[in-house]
């Protein structure tokens, strides 16, 4: 018999995950599923993107990157800093990682011990909560409210701020698309700054603001960490390419932990992403895309009954409070699925204690399937 598992193994499932098998199953059958769980831009990457890969295999070059990742990416990232936010940012201020997946992990252990304290708002990205208990690190729930845009606010931070050490913030937020608003934004570095909290900002939803763009913890306080993806804005999801931004020693200690966790992010990835910074015409036209699929499902869901829905100022999703039709979001979903062939996310996946009432819709596919999401909802809320 196999040998026991770790404690620290022993992290929540990915609900969503689910879901998208099932919906997988049954449109193997033969079923006509439209997918709202996943959260994924439908573009492809771009086309030089591509190319360059192509070039890179065709050359023979997919050996390995020095563990920081190829200097001309780093370089481009540095200037795409100034370019997107006028914001300087040495090169060696930053390290390409395997994802923001890893990027996660490897500020983790660099920034906090076993025991450490980080507190995230609630609901938010469930991998934030399992990769940090998995190391050890205690994981300090901020319910988040309706009129704060569900962010980590200085107001909810004070009562539990005497013994943190980090907070998490992301700005545009999974799974609400909320936004901290700029002067709050401030206050909360100044906050953290003020009390040796260390703030590490997810910035993977950069690029994908509808009211105004996102300015960068970065260009507010030089100690911040910042993560960000070539997931979500480029279009490069499967392409499994991040980065971290922060100061010269958290690079170091994440270079160490690199080397022996990853070696390098994937080589040919990298040497497409160099050219993603030159496409920024064509990924904010998906942005524009985003934008009008919001709004086409705000209105529907508006229109067949769904009254509560969180502000959705960026990313590509709506959080939906669905208590009207059901109190347990995990049945719903299974039932929107059956009814219907909609896909959809269980909110218990962001929210432990009150993602039952709520579920996640991603409108980032086809304006088509945005449509037709919309037909079917109403037709199921009128059964």
């Amino acid at each position: 018999m196999f040998g026991k598992l770790s404690k620290r193994s022993n992290v929540p499932q990915f609900h969503a995950m689910g879901v998208l098998a099932e919906a997988n199953r049954q449109a193997a059958l033969g079923r006509d599923i439209l997918h709202l769980e996943v959260g994924e831009p439908d573009a492809r990457a771009p086309a030089r993107v591509r190319d360059a890969a192509r070039a890179a295999i065709a050359a023979g070059r997919t050996g390995y990157t020095e563990a920081l990742g190829l200097p001309e990416l780093r370089r481009a990232i540095a200037t795409h800093y100034q370019d997107f936010y006028g914001v300087d940012v040495e090169p060696e201020r930053i390290i390409v990682t395997t994802g923001a997946s890893g990027a996660f992990i490897l500020v983790f252990l660099a920034l906090f011990d076993p025991g450490a304290r980080v507190a995230l708002a609630s609901p938010g990205y469930p991998a934030y909560r399992s990769i940090l208990a998995a190391l050890g690190i205690e994981v300090v729930t901020i319910p988040g409210a309706h009129d704060s845009a569900y962010q980590p606010v200085v107001d909810l931070l004070e009562p539990v701020a005497a013994d943190l050490d980090g907070v998490i913030l992301a700005s545009p937020a999974n799974p609400t698309g909320s936004v901290m608003p700029e002067p709050e934004l401030i206050r909360l570095v100044a906050f953290c700054r003020e009390r040796n909290i260390r703030l590490v900002a997810d910035e993977i939803y950069h690029g994908i603001a509808y009211e105004a763009a996102c300015p960068t913890v970065l260009g507010l306080d030089g100690e911040a960490v910042v993560v960000n993806s070539f997931s979500k804005y480029f279009a490069m999801t499967g392409w499994r390419l991040g980065w971290v931004a922060g100061p010269p020693e958290l690079i170091e200690a994440a270079e160490r932990l690199a080397m022996n966790f990853f070696l390098c992010a994937p080589t040919v990835a990298q040497v497409g992403a160099c050219e993603v910074f030159g496409c920024y015409a064509e990924l904010d036209a998906h942005v524009e895309r985003y934008r009008a699929n919001r709004d086409v499902l705000l209105a529907g869901l508006l229109k067949s009954g769904f009254r509560k829905v969180a502000a959705a100022d960026g990313a590509f999703y709506l959080y939906v409070d669905v208590s009207d039709f059901a109190d347990d979001s995990f049945e719903f979903a299974r039932q929107l699925l059956q009814d219907e062939g909609l896909a959809v996310a269980p909110g218990v996946d962001f929210d432990r204690e009150r993602g039952h009432r709520f579920v996640r819709m991603s409108y980032s596919g086809a304006p088509e399937t945005i449509r037709e999401t919309v037909n079917r909802l109403g037709n199921w809320t009128l059964r």
